[in-house]
């Protein structure tokens, strides 16, 4: 069954999406090579909690840990480790986290130093392709619109393997509602989009095969073929006049101005 928000309700989300996007921030002042995941963990954990707020991932299902950190091969659901991260890494961070009964969702991906040529590109055509699909999250299309534009900028323009496991979905009350959301489709098929209908959109592309598998610790998705994976994800209210992003990634890409340890910053068109 799909929940639809009131104004009232979208705005709870929004508050709680913009909490996640502070805490994204704040991590990415801190985020470096050297720096651990597991420091960044606590950091955002304490961020959220300073908020009154609580973290929206963690014991959900059992998941250790405030922040989903995948390293590059890592495409989602990476637990936080000790392990220094290293120049050249690329950092996929998800967060969530609960106010006032209502989730906020939203990830972003770190480029940590100097990274090559064709990573950076799977990370700006990945963000890219985020805002192209959320341009489709107007009343009257239909859901697999969204996934049909990412779709065909990301897979059959440039080549990259659209994950087809794992999906975004509708959030409220409860992180994962329906109807999910999926990065690939056809167009003109699925749910109608309505006002009030609240997903996360969360394109997860990967530089070679669209296949995936999880790792030894039972949570960890990653690359069958070993090669970088990119993930970028905002919370999006469709409302009578056009997509309402309840994310904003702007307090994070203001923080990685001021972080030398990115060189560069993937922009969305």
């Amino acid at each position: 069954m799909i929940f639809y928000k009131t104004d009232e309700e979208i705005e709870k989300i929004r508050t709680s999406c913009l909490l996640v996007s502070k805490t994204l921030g704040h991590v990415a002042s801190l985020i470096a090579p050297g720096v651990t995941g597991k420091h960044l963990d606590q950091e955002a954990e304490q961020f959220i909690r300073d908020h009154s707020a609580v973290p929206g991932f963690k014991g959900y299902n059992d998941f250790p840990a405030t922040l989903c950190i995948s390293i590059n091969d890592g495409v989602v659901h990476g637990i936080p480790t000790d392990i220094p991260f290293e120049n050249g890494d690329i950092v996929s961070i998800d967060c969530g986290a609960i106010l006032d009964e209502f989730y906020g969702d939203s990830a972003y991906t770190f480029p940590l130093g100097d990274i090559e040529p064709d990573v950076f590109d799977l990370l700006s055509t990945t963000n890219q392709s985020l805002y192209k699909g959320i341009a489709m999250a107007k009343p009257g299309n239909r859901l697999e619109d969204i996934g049909y534009t990412i779709q065909q900028y990301a897979e059959k323009e440039k080549k990259y393997g659209i994950v087809r496991e794992l999906v975004g979905h509708g959030i409220g009350k409860n992180l994962h509602e329906a109807p999910e959301v999926p990065n690939y489709g056809k167009r003109g098929r699925g749910v109608l989009l309505k006002n009030g209908l609240v997903i996360a959109i969360e394109p997860m592309i990967n530089l070679g095969t669209r296949k995936v598998k999880q790792s030894p610790d039972n949570w960890t998705i990653i690359t069958q073929d070993g090669k970088p994976s990119a993930h970028y994800e905002h919370t999006v209210a469709v409302r009578k006049n056009g997509p309402d992003i309840l994310s904003d990634h702007s307090f994070i890409e203001e923080s990685l101005k001021k972080n030398d340890a990115i060189v560069q910053i993937p922009l969305k068109s």
